[in-house]
């Protein structure tokens, strides 16, 4: 039985459950932080990419919440400068993988052989475009020939939808950006021989993936394992049968208060009496150890899933990014605030120099609610996340433009006037 759970063994409270979810995830505990970047990388499986910059990148961020004040530099080069660390390709999203789960994905660059298509046609010049890279790589979709036609984004040269279409089969790779921009180079140049000769099929490829899945996510219920691999169809039905079967070495466990989203059926229909899966190492201890406080990418994948983020902590978040400015309710790139386990609020940033500049900082209702020392607590635990942010990118003040709670205005610009130890 495991160590520090109730009876039954795979009972959990929704509170167990968070704890092994920050555990797995890298905020909990100091023993996530050994190995750097590396480490991490193989620990959440996946960490997805994006566009939008505001203090750094996301995949950035996502190494700064769980590791706190590594350099930057140091970040890009664990990802990207060794052709066998890591590649790029389509998991939850786009995503930085470590290269030795090549052969999971290639039940997707099948699938995607065999449909030829995916956001455009595939011109017929794609191999020429294959050998260029093949003779002349590595190269950026500008040295191949140019990206768009000068439309809108989506309007792609023959070349850029060719590379991109290669990408998704497997012929070539990308292993590291420049400006942003994606660096292709054939496959048998990057993926280890072990690794490109190593053939499975679509069911052994699903079931590795979701037992990876489930070992990154802590505990996870169906759709958020569906979710983080992003299958569907028969790939889907191929995820029901490695959780039923075994194949995964995930274990089901029940959790107080989480709805399995079936209405009381499992996997593929049937009668089960879980409601989430757990890999069994992550149940053998109850976590323990002290909790990170930091803001977090939205698309970090603690809260990436906008449902499990508020099964498993009771928070609604929403990327704004997209809506327009007069409609937004908590701002353009809104972070969450992990302090103490929870999500205890967010925070709209911005950079003005060497200040970091707050737009507008949100507490969870129950902050401003709470007795005088909670509140002072809560706002100690945003302005310490708010200063070691600042630390990081550079800068030596922090501003705060907006409070949400106005209750909590004065506790916070209190805490922030005690400027931690070394920043002053």
């Amino acid at each position: 039985m495991p160590n520090g759970f109730p009876a039954p063994a795979l009972e959990l409270s929704a509170d167990e459950a968070r704890r092994v979810i920050l555990s797995a995830q890298g905020f909990l505990g100091a023993g996530s932080r050994r190995g750097g970047v590396t480490a991490m990388l193989r620990r959440l499986a996946a960490v997805q990419l994006d566009t939008i910059s505001v203090l750094a990148r996301s995949h950035e961020l996502v190494a700064y919440a769980r590791l706190g004040a590594v350099g930057r530099a140091q970040i890009e080069r664990a990802y990207w400068h060794d052709p066998a660390l890591a590649f790029e390709y389509w998991c939850h999203a786009a995503c930085i993988v470590p290269i030795g789960d090549w052969p999971l994905y290639s039940f997707r660059r099948r699938a995607y052989r065999e449909r030829r298509f995916r956001w455009h046609e595939v011109p017929p010049t794609v191999d020429k475009v294959l050998d260029q890279v093949r003779n002349e790589g590595p190269l950026t979709t500008t040295e191949l020939g140019g990206a768009k036609n000068g439309g809108p984004w989506w309007d792609w040269s023959d070349v850029k939808i060719a590379v991109e279409f290669l990408l998704d089969i497997g012929e070539v790779v990308c292993t590291r950006r420049v400006g942003w921009r994606r660096v292709y180079d054939v496959a048998e140049r990057v993926v280890p021989t072990s690794l490109l000769g190593h053939d499975l099929t679509d069911a052994e490829c699903v079931a590795r993936l979701t037992g990876i899945a489930g070992a990154a996510l802590g505990v996870a219920t169906r759709a958020d394992l569906a979710d983080f691999v992003r299958v569907r169809g028969a790939h889907g039905a191929l995820l029901d049968q490695a959780l039923l079967d075994g194949t995964s070495g995930l274990v089901p466990v029940r959790v107080a208060g989480w709805s399995d989203g079936r209405g009381g059926r499992g996997p593929a229909g049937r009668a089960t009496p879980s409601n989430a899966w757990a890999h069994p190492s992550a149940l053998e201890t109850a976590p323990r150890g002290r909790h990170r406080t930091t803001p977090l990418s939205p698309f970090d994948s603690l809260v990436w899933d906008r449902a499990r983020t508020e099964r498993v902590f009771g928070f609604t978040h929403r990327l704004e990014a997209y809506v327009p400015k007069d409609k937004r309710v908590h701002g353009y790139f809104t972070m969450p605030v992990l302090a103490g386990g929870r999500l205890i609020g967010r925070v709209d940033p911005a950079r003005e120099g060497s200040t970091f500049v707050a737009r507008q900082v949100g507490f969870e209702p129950a902050a401003g609610r709470a007795g005088t020392a909670v509140r002072a607590g809560t706002a100690e635990a945003m302005a310490a996340a708010l200063w070691e942010a600042a630390a990081w990118v550079g800068c030596d003040d922090v501003r705060v433009e907006r409070v949400g709670a106005p209750e909590l205005a004065a506790p916070l610009q209190a805490a922030l006037r005690e400027s931690p130890a070394g920043l002053a």
